[in-house]
């Protein structure tokens, strides 16, 4: 398809939409700075460092986590082109996020530090980026470093992407050098977009925010047509119609048009209260006159971690459910539900895409709402198969079935990546095998770099996997995994029992060759951290009704005979008789106080 119109045609050709991939901490929030600063974007005022980054988390971690889009204008050889910037997250648990920004763009700038070199996140959303078929400009930055090895890296691109040595931009995003030659290269290499503005309206939704006077502002491509304020529209995906008030562009503030049409990048507001109604990937078009299919792609969010959060104190859980529910507004990948544990009280189950999508929520409720919270062992969504043929879906250990009537239990696993030095392949295949992986492939990108493909359960790199591949390879190693699907597992539930009563909160799954070890490990730690009380306390842990595993706390000892000075033994005998009597009250009748170190301790232990 073709623009129409001389005028419009023209305009068309001006366009350019591109994203930057890179890995955590490669300098794409700095180098987006220096693209803002060179094509004077932003007033000198409005300058700062990780512009985009708008959330505090974002700037503490160097980590992108909300995608942004910014538009530029720069001018090569008295022509001016428009650069729609449209950045991405970098962390895996947005890798959905990801594909639907790089599929509101024609290229993609791949951004690699010159002193780490190609990283297992990068090659991953570089072949998002090859899906999507965008023209690929490698970037190697941070090249002012004393330790930068420009020319090693080069080569590893090289070997990466088939590309010759000339196609390689040299920048520094700290120093501004190399940022020209950058720009001109976007303006050059990067098609413009293709689009027919005569065509029924359809564009690609690629993020969203609340606002809390205007409703949910989309932020779109649009690919064929137009949108103009006033008009109706509908999403094709949620069903929903709406009447458009606004459309415009973004320099960080909102810059309204008349209109927006095809390859242009932009925002529509249309009074949506309902957040869950606008889902990323989803296609907007002409209520009146709709287009014939949806934009590919689109799936809903699934979260695949789940965990209990409890108030830190009883009083707070109104305040948590409220906490909760307006940052489901800002991040409509949250699902929860109500939920109550003996020993945590009320509190609510959790949904999320992955661990640091968990760690991010955990942070904002106590930093944006002051409600601080417990949160349980991680665990994600199993499918079990009935011997009556139904299948249901078990996301904590309490929902899982008596083991009698389960023919069959289903977990989910990844395909993970892993690029490493070669010296430490032994010991991070050790790592893999451990956690009941299965090698697929092994590549020698370089004589010194090795591509490891491992086959995964997702329970089995939820909480300390990543910590320990940085440990086994020095921090050289890079992770990167997508979920691929659900296999049959033989898991058992094992149960945690403080004097004889089951916690829920410590109860979890684990695969039946590893329930006595890690069962063992489990009942050891507990008694390290839970505080001595006035009674025995018995720990255990249990598969039904077999107890595998016991550790036994002792009693605080208070001693009653030291007020007896001499005189008769029956007399120290019988105060130690009446104190043996009360603990055993005690026991019948007191409460075991379980710290949230305790909780910690449970995770650890059931991944070492």
């Amino acid at each position: 398809m073709s623009g129409r119109g001389g005028g419009f045609g023209d305009e068309l050709a001006r366009i350019r939409n591109f994203a930057i991939i890179a890995h955590i901490d490669h300098g794409k929030s700095t180098l987006a700075d220096r693209l803002l600063e060179r094509t004077r974007t932003l007033s000198e005022r409005e300058l700062r460092d990780q512009v985009l980054d708008t959330m505090d988390l974002e700037r503490e971690r160097g980590i992108t986590i909300k995608s942004h889009a910014i538009r530029m204008t720069y001018e090569v050889d008295g022509e001016r082109y428009t650069l729609n910037l449209i950045d991405t997250p970098g962390h895996v648990d947005f890798t959905y996020e990801v594909s639907r920004a790089l599929a509101a763009c024609e290229g993609a700038l791949l951004v690699v530090d010159a002193s780490q070199g190609i990283e297992a996140q990068t090659v991953s959303n570089l072949y998002l980026a090859l899906e999507q078929d965008l023209e690929i400009i490698p970037v190697v930055n941070k090249i002012d470093l004393p330790h930068a090895r420009p020319e090693e890296v080069s080569r590893q691109i090289v070997q990466l992407l088939g590309c010759s040595p000339e196609e390689i931009v040299y920048v520094s995003a700290r120093t501004g050098e190399g940022v020209d030659r950058l720009l001109r290269a976007i303006v050059e290499r990067i098609p413009p977009p293709v689009g027919d503005v005569g065509a029924p309206l359809k564009a690609l939704i690629f993020d969203s925010r609340y606002d809390t006077y205007r409703g949910v502002i989309m932020y779109v491509r649009v690919m064929d047509g137009e949108v103009r304020p006033g008009m109706r529209i509908r999403l094709m995906h949620a069903g929903e119609e709406y009447t458009v008030e606004e459309v415009g562009v973004l320099r960080l503030r909102h810059y309204p048009l008349e209109a927006l049409r095809s390859g242009m990048v932009g925002y529509v507001m249309a009074g949506i209260r309902e957040p869950r109604h606008v889902r990323v990937g989803d296609t907007v078009t002409d209520a009146e006159n709709p287009a014939g299919e949806a934009i590919r792609g689109f799936r809903p969010a699934k979260p695949f971690v789940f965990a209990g959060f409890y108030p830190a104190s009883g009083e707070n859980y109104q305040a948590l459910r409220e906490a909760l529910d307006k940052l489901r507004l800002n991040d409509p990948a949250i699902v929860y539900e109500p939920e109550s544990s003996p020993a945590l009280g009320l509190g609510f189950r959790v949904g999320f895409l992955g661990l640091l999508h968990m760690e991010i929520v955990q942070e904002r409720l106590a930093r944006e709402f002051g409600v601080e919270v417990v949160v349980t062992v991680p665990t994600v969504s199993y499918r079990v198969k009935m011997k009556t043929g139904e299948v249901r879906e078990v996301r904590t250990p309490s929902e899982f079935p008596n083991p009698g009537l389960i023919e069959e239990v289903a977990e989910p696993y990844v395909h993970a990546q892993i690029l490493t030095p070669s010296e430490y392949v032994g010991g991070l295949l050790e790592l893999c095998m451990k956690r009941r992986g299965r090698l697929l492939n092994q590549v020698y990108l370089t004589p010194e770099r090795v591509q490891l493909e491992v086959e995964l359960p997702l329970a089995e790199i939820l909480f300390d996997f990543y910590d320990r591949l940085k440990s086994v390879s020095r921090g050289y190693a890079s992770f990167d995994y997508q979920v691929v699907g659900y296999k049959a597992s033989d898991l058992v539930k094992l149960d945690i029992l403080l004097n004889g009563k089951p916690v829920d909160a410590l109860s979890f799954l684990v695969h039946r060759s590893r329930a006595y070890e890690v069962g063992r490990r489990i009942c050891r730690k507990l008694k390290e951290t839970i505080p001595r009380q006035l009674f025995e306390v018995a720990i255990q842990a249990a598969i039904g009704s077999r107890v595998i595993a016991r550790e036994t706390l002792k009693p605080l000892r208070k001693d009653v005979t030291a007020k007896c000075y001499g005189g008769d033994v029956t007399r120290k005998r019988k105060l130690l008789e009446k104190q043996k009597e009360g603990k055993k009250r005690l026991k019948q009748i007191g409460k075991v106080q379980v710290p949230q170190e305790a909780f910690l301790a449970v995770m650890r232990a059931s991944e070492e």
